[in-house]
């Protein structure tokens, strides 16, 4: 999740998906999938906690990039994206002004499905034309409350909450750190013992229904006392070859 510095906001998507998207992600070995998605600033006013502890402001990063990496290939292509960012770098094919806000790569825990088996798979949710994305972030009390805390989202909160929902799956990592040789300008994860990701991939456009589906997931957490929500932030996806979208970014 990256925050393009104002005045820049035309050429990072330019730079980001003409170049980026393509050179630092989708041609590197094992990354098999990729989308990004946009929050525009109705969408960046619906986030929540004010006092979120991954975006300050909470409204601070208006582009997500979601990618897949074989399973099993974390190592290997991890050595890719280190070698080939440097590269970019050193060639100056790497746009300065943007801010990383959430950057993480992430190992799949749980993925839970609305409809069983009748929709697609979490492995093709970054090519099936979903409208809109919600990111979750939820943090446990401590370390040792993480494996509850998912018990909690996989078996009863997670069922319940798609059941009838816009929302066709939700799929569930826990961050991994990120290795000491990663670009300066990338900051190293934070919660990687006590946080969890999770992805809504919704059908229909996350403003169309906010208030029925996501504007209480911070206080079903906090109900349980197994955990706090430190972002809940919805995005719809980009347009591909197009700027549709950054005249609305402030």
């Amino acid at each position: 999740m990256v925050e393009p510095h104002p005045g820049h906001e035309y050429a990072y998507n330019r730079w980001y998906e003409d170049d980026h998207y393509y050179a630092g992600a989708m041609a590197m070995p094992w990354m098999f999938a990729g989308r990004r998605w946009v929050a525009t600033k109705d969408l960046q006013e619906l986030r929540y906690p004010e006092d979120s502890a991954v975006a300050q402001p909470v409204g601070t990063g208006c582009y997500l990039s979601t990618y897949w990496v074989t399973e099993g290939r974390y190592d290997e292509h991890m050595k890719w994206t280190v070698a080939i960012n440097k590269r970019l770098n050193r060639d100056g094919r790497v746009h300065g002004d943007r801010t990383h806000v959430f950057t993480a790569f992430q190992d799949h825990e749980v993925t839970v499905y609305r409809d069983g088996a009748a929709g697609p798979r979490d492995f093709h949710a970054l090519d099936h034309p979903y409208e809109g994305l919600v990111l979750q972030v939820v943090d446990a009390e401590g370390p040792e409350g993480r494996a509850e805390l998912l018990e909690w989202l996989r078996s009863r909160h997670l069922p319940e909450r798609l059941r009838g929902s816009p929302a066709a799956l939700v799929t569930v990592f826990r961050p991994t750190p990120l290795p000491g040789d990663r670009m300066t300008y990338v900051k190293q994860v934070e919660g990687v013992e006590t946080r969890l990701t999770l992805l809504w991939f919704l059908q229909e456009d996350p403003r169309a229904c906010w208030d029925a589906h996501f504007a209480g997931l911070g206080a079903a957490v906090a109900e349980t006392g197994l955990g706090r929500v430190e972002l809940v932030a919805p995005f719809i996806p980009t347009v591909p070859g197009t700027d549709l979208h950054v005249d609305r970014l402030r």
